[in-house]
């Protein structure tokens, strides 16, 4: 298990490294960083220095080649890197570093700062990300606890009206784009029915109180976690229904049952075990897509994640922290797809690997 452990994440770094490129050389060049930093009017001294941090010049002012830059960005972007101490002092960079003076390191991944704020960009992402958490997980929650009962269900009960109105509510589930639903869920419950729901059309995880401190508001979370999920509840509802329904075609289900266990014991403990592999699929490749942005939604319900970060850098042409959200969506993919493979031997011996 551990070797295959290892190989998944020498994959899921193949993959990371594939992304990186692909970030940079989309990103990186488009209009002037030193002019989108220091504003229209500042001298030529200012967007020198400025680029020279960027390493788009060097201390001569002569042009660096795009791969150079490249390499620059990738021993910033990286965990292990080489930096002078020059470099970590005013990046401040965070991590272990050893030698005289060129240091090497192993570092919290540096992803440069925002061209709007200044700030680091990996503290704009941090500072998202509990938000792009929160309703990634409600969303799925729901879609568990709801798709998988649904599922089975429906499987159990084939060909009657509970089977039929769980697949026609899927395939509207499925066809919905998640953007025209959350309109739908703001015009109807945030606002036609809000005195009713007592639901915002807008609003954050946390509220400010008339102290000035920060409170958990979690009423603010159910309209955007209904609507994320709605596509991935309809997905597992239908995984689930279609595996169930080959698994109770089985031999050892009707051994089961030839054994005397209950109808209850065969279909939920046997039956859906063995029927988990498709869903734990979906669930995890889904919660990876939710964390990697639930943009619209996000945008949508004025919900401060990453989503709604990358957005609104997008708008502002503040390329940095659009790279920076990219990577960090990209990593969480990968390593939740890593989880789901181990996941599959934990449910199903069948595929457990020695």
């Amino acid at each position: 298990m551990l070797k295959y452990i290892t190989k998944k994440l020498l994959y899921g770094l193949l993959v990371l490294a594939g992304v990186v490129v692909l970030v940079f050389f989309l990103f990186q060049g488009f209009g002037d960083p030193s002019r989108m930093v220091a504003g229209q009017s500042s001298d030529s001294a200012t967007q020198a220095n400025i680029k020279k941090e960027l390493y788009l010049i060097d201390e001569a002012g002569n042009p660096i080649s795009r791969f150079r830059q490249f390499l620059f960005y990738l021993n910033d972007v990286s965990p292990v890197c080489i930096h002078s101490a020059t470099e970590i002092s005013q990046k401040n960079l965070k991590g272990i570093f050893i030698g005289g003076k060129k240091k090497f390191g192993l570092k919290i991944p540096y992803l440069r700062k925002s061209y709007q704020s200044k700030r680091p960009v990996w503290n704009i992402l941090v500072k998202a990300l509990p938000g792009t958490l929160m309703l990634a997980i409600t969303a799925m929650l729901i879609a568990v606890l709801i798709g998988i009962p649904l599922g089975v269900i429906a499987a159990v009960k084939k060909d009657t009206w509970l089977d039929t109105s769980a697949v026609f509510s899927s395939i509207v589930g499925i066809s919905a784009p998640s953007f025209f639903m959350g309109i739908i869920m703001v015009y109807i419950f945030g606002f036609l029915l809000s005195d009713w729901t007592g639901l915002h059309i807008a609003g954050n995880w946390f509220a400010i109180d008339d102290e000035g401190q920060r409170r958990l508001s979690l009423q603010n979370l159910v309209l955007p976690a209904i609507t994320l999920g709605i596509r991935p509840l309809a997905i597992i509802t239908q995984l689930t229904r279609s595996a169930m329904l080959d698994v109770l075609d089985q031999d050892y289900i009707r051994t089961a049952y030839a054994k005397g266990l209950s109808r209850r014991t065969v279909i939920w403990k046997h039956g859906l075990r063995n029927a988990l592999n498709p869903v734990i699929t979906a669930v995890t490749g889904w919660f990876a897509e939710l964390l990697a942005g639930a943009f619209f939604v996000e945008y949508i319900f004025g919900w401060q994640g990453i989503g709604k970060v990358t957005v609104d850098a997008l708008e502002k042409l503040d390329y940095p922290v659009v790279m920076g959200s990219v990577l960090v969506s990209a990593t969480f993919f990968i390593l939740i797809n890593i989880l789901a493979d181990i996941l599959y031997g934990v449910v199903d011996p069948r595929v457990r690997i020695n």
